[in-house]
């Protein structure tokens, strides 16, 4: 089974070291895995709730783009697309938001924590909180629903949101997946449930403070800092007071998890063993130096390249786009026709249709009472023929309870007896009808009664 994977890129600011090594990196890894069909989308309408710049906004958009493209990612082997250009991802939005409990959307992290911000401050609650981040919940939701994603690899923070995914596709599929079945013919549940994946060994890199990277701290280092400006930043990076000669930790050294971060295996014990004999500070830094950027370098002039072509990346895009709806416009039409949209002419050829197609006849037991007062049934066919000719019982429940056992056992319980006679579990209960070969007739109306009434 091949597993779909969905990552969205929020576009705002410009990616740093620690995007790299602990999303961009391993999420592309990721992608190249047997039986994995990979979605990467830039999520540029959550990018609204945090950015009022229509300036940062678009420059964000085409520098994101053009970075996991020169950082590796393969737009021929993933799906590669712009949230924005998948008009049905804010169609799926409002489908969800009109099934999604105000309730759940109160407990969401991030409108909770600006209401706790707001009363700590002895402001309204709602004060500076829009309606984009209250409904942000929803819009991620649609965008990993409209794709039918299996996983969905996200930080621990972001867990909620999945989480919640899960609860307004499950709702969705509590009240319309019948409705979807019977619109689309298909089978199932309309919304696959996605499950979320943490990864518990993707790296966190320390800026240049010895704390998280972070665009919060100020302490970046971005990612295609020219050369100058890296060697800048890279001997600004916090350390303490230990002289060359001096023996110094590795445990706890933003400089060397940095180092470790863009080395191999081999490189980093040698650099351990550096550390370990006392190696200066400006040393180390100017190592790690040439170690980004013999990592950066490259992708750095590929980098320029795209965001010197941004008719290339559009390009790039509006396929990926294309490929992506391929998935969306047809999910969105049975959603839609489940909920009662769509264009009334489907509405009335599909009820055309059903007057067309009368249900199939099928075999039935008919019950009557005969003159010497005793109850009788008769299995007969689709035409009418009698397959089986019931005994008389003494009264009609009796002969009820034939007729639901043999519904209920069918072929487990009968069996044929000598002269023609039928029995049912060692008791006789009829006689084949006239001109019926053999017990194999009765048998197959029983089992077209079974499936009738599975279905």
């Amino acid at each position: 089974m091949t597993v779909r994977v969905l990552t969205g890129i929020t576009t705002t600011g410009t990616p740093h070291l620690g995007n790299y090594a602990g999303a961009i990196r391993p999420a592309i890894a990721a992608s190249r895995a047997p039986g994995v069909e990979s979605f990467f989308f830039l999520a540029d309408y959550h990018a609204l709730i945090k950015a009022d710049d229509p300036r940062r906004v678009a420059r964000s958009r085409l520098e994101i783009a053009a970075t996991w493209l020169a950082c590796g990612l393969d737009p021929h082997k993933v799906v590669f697309y712009r949230q924005s250009d998948i008009p049905e991802i804010p169609q799926l939005t409002w489908l969800l938001t009109c099934v999604t409990a105000k309730g759940l959307l109160n407990r969401a992290h991030a409108y909770k924590a600006a209401v706790d911000k707001n009363m700590e401050a002895g402001e309204d609650p709602d004060a500076g909180v829009t309606a984009g981040l209250y409904m942000y919940p929803v819009l991620m939701a649609a965008d990993i629903l409209a794709f039918g994603a299996h996983r969905v690899p996200v930080g621990r923070d972001q867990i909620q949101h999945i989480e919640m995914a899960r609860d307004i596709g499950q709702r969705f599929n509590h009240l319309y997946g019948e409705a979807w079945r019977e619109a689309t013919g298909q089978s199932g549940e309309p919304l696959v449930l996605p499950e979320v994946q943490v990864d518990e060994n993707v790296a966190t890199l320390p800026g240049l403070d010895g704390r998280k990277m972070s665009k919060s701290y100020d302490n970046t280092i971005p990612l295609f800092a020219p050369p100058a400006e890296l060697k800048r930043l890279v001997m600004s990076i916090v350390t303490d007071s230990r002289a060359p000669g001096e023996p110094k930790d590795t445990e706890g050294s933003a400089l060397f998890q940095l180092y470790q971060a863009f080395s191999t295996p081999e490189q980093a014990e040698e650099m351990r063993h550096a550390f370990a004999e006392g190696i200066g500070w400006g040393d180390a830094k100017q190592r790690l130096v040439a170690r980004i950027e013999e990592a950066v370098a490259p992708m750095r002039e590929q980098y320029a390249q795209l965001v010197a072509k941004p008719a290339q990346l559009e390009e790039i895009l509006q396929e990926g786009a294309r490929k992506a709806r391929d998935i969306t416009v047809p999910l969105l039409d049975g959603l839609q026709r489940a909920v009662g949209l769509g264009g009334f002419q489907v509405a009335v050829t599909q009820a055309a249709e059903k007057k067309k197609k009368p249900a199939a006849r099928l075999p039935q037991f008919k019950q009557y009472r005969e003159a010497d007062g005793r109850f009788h049934f008769k299995l007969v066919d689709a035409e009418g023929r009698v397959l089986l000719q019931g005994d008389g019982s003494e009264s009609p429940r009796e002969a009820g309870e034939r007729i639901a056992r043999l519904r209920r056992e069918g072929v487990n319980a009968l069996h044929a007896l000598e002269q023609g006679a039928v029995g049912l579990m060692g008791e006789r209960v009829g006689t084949l009808g006239e001109g019926v070969a053999g017990v194999d007739a009765v048998i197959e109306a029983l089992r077209q009664l079974a499936e009738a009434e599975a279905s």
